[in-house]
């Protein structure tokens, strides 16, 4: 099995970390191809950043070839209604993998994520999802997303005294984590408060292999249907949707 999985955003060390959490999550056999692009911000914080990023998500997801499924590697799922509507192959968001499986080994669980602008997003998302009676708060531990990446930085000590606060002051029975880059901390963090601590990447890995397992397809009726063939103006020119394919050719 082929897992595409696409960081959004620019900064290529975090797509290291990313890929490696990934390969590590995966089964034996399964070949994880981490990418982001090279066009857009160096990290997704909040909404305007997020409208940058999705013309890369769909070249990316152009330039791959053939997979067995795609995992869109933002918190806030960036991107993920377009991704589907350009692909059949099964494409998975991390924040919405990383809510469905907490609510399978918790009552009540709790996400920690980077800064405050990111909060709303999240809870936008949870009551899409049909899942925010389960979350009994979205949490900012006031850090940005490029501290992640700083060797000294105080960017794990601040993400774990706010999964403290979450755990004596929301009761939740397990933790989130709200952002890609914080991947390779879920399994020290939750060693470290006695509660399991989820990583979307993880999380959406695995789900991509069993959803891709079951031969199960993006449905093309509907909202996720293939774009219609239009040639769009100027800039946004090399990603009309030819005839006979959603998938917009690579700019």
């Amino acid at each position: 099995m082929r897992i595409l999985v696409i960081n959004p955003n620019t900064t290529a060390s975090m797509t290291g970390k990313i890929g490696t959490a990934a390969q590590i999550a995966a089964s034996p056999a399964t070949q994880i191809v981490a990418v982001n692009p090279q066009d857009g911000p160096p990290s997704i914080e909040g909404y305007f950043d997020e409208v940058f990023v999705v013309p890369g998500i769909i070249a990316e997801m152009a330039k791959a070839g053939a997979v067995d499924a795609y995992v869109i590697a933002c918190f806030d799922d960036t991107g993920l209604d377009a991704a589907r509507c350009a692909a059949e192959a099964p494409v998975i968001g991390i924040g919405e993998a990383a809510f469905h499986l907490a609510t399978l080994v918790a009552g009540k669980f709790s996400v920690v994520t980077t800064l405050a602008r990111s909060v709303p997003a999240i809870e936008h998302n949870l009551v899409k999802y049909g899942l925010a009676s389960r979350c009994a708060k979205v949490r900012a531990s006031d850090v940005a997303v490029l501290d992640l990446e700083l060797p000294g930085s105080d960017a794990r000590s601040k993400v774990s005294a706010e999964i403290a606060r979450a755990i004596t002051e929301d009761k939740a029975e397990a933790i989130v984590l709200g952002c890609a880059g914080m991947a390779d901390l879920a399994h020290a963090l939750s060693l470290e408060h006695g509660v399991p601590v989820l990583d979307g990447v993880a999380c959406a890995v695995r789900l991509a292999e069993t959803v891709a397992a079951l031969g199960l397809k993006t449905s093309k009726v509907g909202g996720y249907a293939a774009p219609l063939a239009k040639r769009f103006a100027g800039y946004y020119a090399p990603w009309s949707p030819p005839i006979g394919t959603g998938m917009p050719r690579t700019p």
